[in-house]
């Protein structure tokens, strides 16, 4: 019997927990589901879609401007400080393409320099007065006039030369009593550059002439006017500039990792763009022993004939001179469409992942350019994996992430305004809501983008004024433009992200624009033109114009920091020079 009440209420035991587990246990396992989800969220950390460097635990406000707090990207990605990740997405709506750093052999290449047409400073001459007095007439009317040896220059009415030569005559009739003091009146007017001639003539005749001549001692071209008639000048005043363009120098920049590649004597071929099919022979004549500190080049003279009038002083040309390498053969090259340049530092960007689309920017030192490419002297190394074309879009999307930059080498907070490189406008850039790379294509509809490149096409036909030279077409091509800007409807874009994208950038686009409407001063258009470019750039990135576009560099622009500008052709036509260097650029990106 009590063996009988065991049994029983051991199998009463079981029952209880099979019961229990069977109620409270799916319920304990949600529990725990939640609870981990709570840990998750915890680990939660929030930033400032336009202050990237704000990291909270919580949302909130963002204590710089305001603006609530988004997710930010979880950390478990393995990524270092200075790398960043772009979406396939926008890898393939910028092209990007990357190519691994490899040796060259750059044996029988040449290497070009970029120079400047100046005059031969050895071949130039001052015209001066050697006696005070007031222009009568002056016979040069322009520079850029031809003068020879002897040409009569200028009259000049003279005081002190009329007083001379009375005393001339003076002393003529006393010069066998007093010889002496007719030989240092003579002497005087020899000093004034007065010819025997001259002299003779005034004692012969006895008569004294007002307005005496001055002729050139020197035989070329007038480069500046330093008075023009009835100025009164001085003893020993300069009159004109004259050079003797029959020989100019043609002055080019070499870096001083550079230098042991040339020498004095060495055969230079040289190109421009004014006779594209023809090359001029020419020797280095000079290599200058003082290194500029500020740009680390020094100074490579050319000396050249120009007897048939070919070199303008101020002209572009280019060097071609065959090269070697200092130490050996073999160096490291990599292409030039890979190199950003700041006017003082060259940048590219490693893909430090090869399986995946993660980035990083290195600062490198750059050689010789050798045809399409460059030698690397310093910063890179065989088998490394580079971005050789969409280098532009990501070094935008770098700027966006708070990383390393072009114009930001400490990454961390990102510069405003104008400050950006070639068109990257971080105050745009960063009123984003969420996270989305700032290349990467928004969705917006198909007449918002026919209003876009309605603007697009009206900045082509400004970019074409700019390369005629034409300020007056310049200034009425922006007002047109500003005309088809105003006709963009921003109610078109129903989306948050677009919506603030496109209000920062049309308040540039705007700025810009005026600004090259209001001036007729084609350098200052040029400079508008820039900071136009960089946030059109933006615009078409984001936006799209349905067309294929191209994002063309010039590294000489903007005295030598580079600028960038849109094109509807691969082939470049540059709008900062002009035709004084038409073709200097090339495509960084193309923009499907």
């Amino acid at each position: 019997m009590k063996n009988n009440k065991i049994v029983i209420y051991i199998g009463i035991l079981v029952v209880g927990v099979l019961l229990g587990w069977l109620l409270f246990g799916g319920s304990s396992k949600k529990d725990t589901e939640h609870n981990h989800d709570a840990i998750s969220e915890t680990n939660q950390l929030w930033t400032c879609s336009m202050h990237p460097q704000i990291m909270q635990p919580e949302p909130g406000d963002c204590p710089i401007c305001g603006m609530d707090l988004i997710p930010a990207e979880n950390g478990s990605d393995g990524l270092l400080a200075d790398q960043f990740k772009l979406t396939k997405n926008a890898m393939a709506l910028a092209n990007i393409q990357t190519s691994i750093v490899g040796k060259g052999n750059v044996e029988g290449n040449t290497i070009k320099l970029s120079g400047k047409i100046a005059e031969n400073e050895e071949a130039n001459a001052v015209q001066v007065s050697y006696f005070a007095g007031r222009i009568e007439r002056l016979n040069v009317s322009f520079t850029g006039e031809e003068v020879r040896k002897g040409q009569l220059l200028a009259t000049i009415y003279s005081p002190e030369l009329y007083a001379a030569q009375q005393e001339l005559i003076t002393a003529a009739s006393l010069k066998e009593s007093q010889p002496a003091l007719y030989k240092a009146v003579r002497n005087k007017l020899k000093l004034w550059k007065l010819s025997e001639n001259q002299i003779n003539q005034i004692e012969e005749t006895g008569k004294v002439k007002e307005n005496f001549p001055v002729y050139a001692t020197f035989s070329g071209t007038v480069t500046e006017k330093l008075v023009e008639q009835g100025d009164y000048i001085k003893q020993g005043q300069p009159l004109l500039k004259i050079a003797n363009l029959n020989t100019v120098w043609g002055n080019f920049d070499v870096y001083e990792n550079q230098i042991d590649r040339f020498k004095k004597g060495q055969e230079v071929m040289i190109t421009t763009n004014a006779y594209p099919n023809k090359e001029f022979k020419g020797k280095v004549d000079f290599i200058d022993p003082v290194l500029n500190t500020k740009t680390r080049t020094v100074t490579l003279r050319i000396v050249l004939s120009n007897k048939d009038d070919v070199f303008k002083p101020g002209m572009f040309v280019t060097a071609n001179i065959e090269g070697s390498t200092a130490k050996n053969d073999e160096v490291l090259t990599i292409p030039a469409s890979s190199v950003l340049w700041t006017g003082e530092r060259s940048v590219v960007y490693l893909k430090t992942n090869p399986d995946q689309p993660i980035f990083e920017m290195r600062e490198i030192k750059l050689g010789n350019q050798i045809g399409n490419e460059y030698e690397v002297v310093e910063g890179l190394f065989v088998g490394n994996e580079i971005v050789t074309n969409g280098t532009f879009t990501v070094d935008a999307a770098a700027q966006l992430q708070g990383k390393k930059s072009m114009m930001n080498k400490d990454g961390g907070k990102v510069m405003t305004g104008h400050e950006g490189h070639l068109g990257m406008d971080n105050n745009a850039s960063n009123k984003e809501s969420d996270h989305t790379n700032m290349n990467e294509r928004l969705k917006v509809s198909a007449k918002f983008q026919e209003q876009l490149k309605a603007v697009f096409n009206e900045y082509i036909n400004l970019k074409d004024a700019l390369v005629k030279e034409d300020s007056k077409s310049t200034s009425a091509n922006a007002t047109t433009l500003l005309n088809k800007l105003n006709k963009v409807d921003m109610k078109l874009l129903s989306d948050n992200k677009a919506h603030n994208h496109w209000m920062s950038l049309e308040g540039e686009i705007k700025s810009s624009a005026t600004s090259i409407s209001e001036t007729s001063d084609i350098e200052s258009q040029r400079d508008h033109f820039k900071h136009l470019s960089s946030h059109l750039i933006n615009a078409v990135q984001l936006f799209g114009v349905n067309e294929k576009v191209y994002v063309e560099f010039c590294p000489m622009a903007d005295n030598n920091n580079g600028a960038y500008w849109l094109s509807k052709e691969e082939k470049v036509i540059n709008p900062y020079f002009g035709e004084a260097m038409l073709t200097c650029g090339e495509v960084k990106q193309v923009i499907e």
